[in-house]
């Protein structure tokens, strides 16, 4: 083995290939080509989208792991360790089974680069296949059509939202993006659809391969009750479901998708009600809109495209009604920065912003600009790294407050304790 520990084989991956992202499945397939032979015995869900993957791998999981299934979940970014981005049965997978699997990819590479991505996926997969799973998870990385998880094909492949982010590698409008996401797609597996606006390009790709391609508000249904809310799909009716036990009103939708997913696959994977009911209220997912009551309540969030700061100014407006909010903000340099902070505006009194310990952050220079463009009458208070800006707000903060985290998930990573 080329390395013992998980940090050394992480630390060499991060220098192996001349670019940190890579589009293109020639490479990774040619070495999973190399690796195993066929295809997954367990049905393959895979999930892209802009916003909500995370979101709705966690309910799946949630929901088929109470339905009593050995489940296999890939996710990324992580947010504290790596071994989270690879999880069996809602437990990440310890350093010896990675850096084994590691070994794996490495000895099947031969002289292959791969990125970091890449690497991780390939060693995800190759501990699933050896897993003994009835179903495994997978989000997409970045895009779809080009992502390395895209070289396994779904059974059931669901986009959540399109919207605006990786642009330089998506394209520059929101046809552009889709068309990259529909990349998931197959003509023999179910295609489902949640954004509630999908741009042409998305349905006609899916129109031309023939698949079974599934929308909300089109296909399945979903209201919002008193107390509960309920689904439908032609003749299939769930109803009295419990909110997800994540925050804000969109998660109504990413768990409307999951239920379609979820009896796409009811022939080969019987779920009940009462696993549903259990899982959406069982679901957990560190980061998003993670809310810890107190006299100054704290949120953690990893919006880091506009469309996912919206969600999550919606949701704050409900969440906390009084008191001021005290935003500790950061963001990577190729991100809408300004699209990012504009949303929050109207609800921030005071920002504090820090440059990110990541190669790809921001300078503060920049998120000062972005912060005085995008709200000149805002406080702000700029520090040296993130540990003070968390500091500080935290001792300005008074009962009532609310401290808001958010803009990357490295921003919650180095600021939000681990356990909460």
């Amino acid at each position: 083995m080329r390395f013992q520990t998980l940090s050394d084989w992480l630390q060499w991956q991060e220098q192996l290939h001349p670019k940190s992202i890579d589009l293109g499945l020639s490479r990774v397939h040619a070495v999973w080509r190399r690796m195993h032979a066929g295809d997954f015995a367990c049905p393959v869900i895979i999930v892209g989208g802009t916003n909500g993957k995370g979101s709705c791998v966690a309910m799946l999981e949630a929901i088929y792991r109470e339905a009593g299934y050995r489940v296999g979940a890939y996710t990324s970014p992580h947010l504290w360790r790596y071994n989270e981005r690879i999880r069996i049965d809602g437990e990440s997978v310890c350093d010896d089974a990675i850096c084994i699997a590691f070994d794996h990819v490495d000895t099947a590479r031969a002289d292959t680069s791969l990125t970091y991505f890449e690497f991780g996926t390939l060693a995800a997969l190759d501990i699933f296949k050896q897993a003994q799973l009835d179903v495994v998870i997978l989000e997409v990385g970045l895009g779809g059509r080009l992502d390395a998880v895209n070289i396994i094909d779904a059974d059931v492949s669901i986009v959540t939202s399109i919207d605006l982010d990786h642009m330089q590698w998506l394209g520059n409008d929101r046809e552009s993006i889709a068309r990259e996401k529909a990349g998931i797609f197959r003509g023999d597996n179910v295609g489902i659809v949640m954004d509630p606006s999908p741009p042409a390009a998305l349905t006609a790709y899916a129109g031309s391969l023939g698949n079974t391609l599934l929308c909300v508000n089109r296909d399945f249904h979903y209201q919002a009750e008193q107390g509960s809310w309920s689904w439908h799909s032609g003749d299939s009716h769930r109803v009295g479901l419990p909110a997800p036990a994540l925050s804000g009103e969109h998660q109504l939708r990413n768990a409307a998708g999951v239920i379609m997913a979820v009896e796409s696959l009811q022939s080969r994977l019987p779920v009940a009600l009462a696993h549903i009911r259990h899982g959406l209220l069982s679901v957990r997912l560190p980061g998003r809109f993670h809310y810890v009551a107190g006299d100054v309540a704290h949120v953690y969030d990893v919006a880091h495209n506009p469309a996912a700061a919206r969600q999550l100014a919606d949701t704050l407006r409900r969440v906390h009604t009084q008191g001021a909010v005290h935003a500790v903000f950061s963001a990577l340099a190729d991100k809408d920065i300004a699209g990012i902070i504009a949303p929050l505006c109207g609800l921030v009194t005071h920002w504090y912003i820090a440059p990110l310990a990541a190669a790809r952050g921001a300078s503060l220079q920049q998120i000062a600009d972005a912060v005085q463009a995008g709200c000149p009458s805002a406080q702000q208070s700029s520090f040296t790294d993130l540990g003070l800006a968390y500091a500080q707000a935290n001792q300005v903060a008074k009962p009532g407050d609310c401290v808001l985290v958010y803009g990357s998930f490295y921003t919650v990573a180095q600021t939000c304790p681990q356990g909460l």
